[in-house]
């Protein structure tokens, strides 16, 4: 199927594409909410066994996973003449068990953000979906 332009409509990815995706990002977003307001926080992470996890510091974002576990990770970008997004839904939780740091600091996830992360968080997904479709010709360069 077709738009009205003649471009392939959007198409659902699999989950193993969309895996494919969030690991070779170079970051996602991740949204949280505590005390009704809602934030979305750009995070470096890494892909573990199906898990998302990333480094984070003491401050909001750790707080307000703590209140809320429930979180959203989103991923987009453009390949070539596609674009994509990946939205995850799962529990956020803090981890500091040594032998799960280790592996988790074998990701080689490098922060871009200045200070020092030393608290890691892994996602749990409980859904994950994608989606790409092609991009209109003038959008292909820009």
């Amino acid at each position: 199927m077709t738009d009205v332009s003649g471009r392939p409509l959007a198409r659902e990815m699999r989950s193993a594409e969309c895996w494919e995706r969030i690991a070779r990002a170079p970051y996602g977003r991740i949204a949280t909410t505590a005390a009704g307001e809602i934030d979305i926080f750009p995070v470096n992470h890494g892909v573990d066994r199906f898990s998302i996890v990333f480094r984070t510091a003491l401050g909001t974002k750790l707080l307000e996973l703590t209140i809320n576990r429930r979180v959203v990770f989103e991923v987009d970008g453009i390949d070539g003449d596609e674009a994509f997004s990946v939205v995850v839904k799962g529990e956020a939780e803090q981890f500091d068990r040594p032998a799960d740091v280790a592996r988790a600091e074998e990701l080689g996830i490098t922060t871009w953000a200045p200070g020092q992360k030393d608290r890691w968080v892994r996602i749990t997904p409980r859904d994950i979906q994608g989606r790409a479709f092609t991009l209109p010709p003038a959008a292909e360069h820009q």
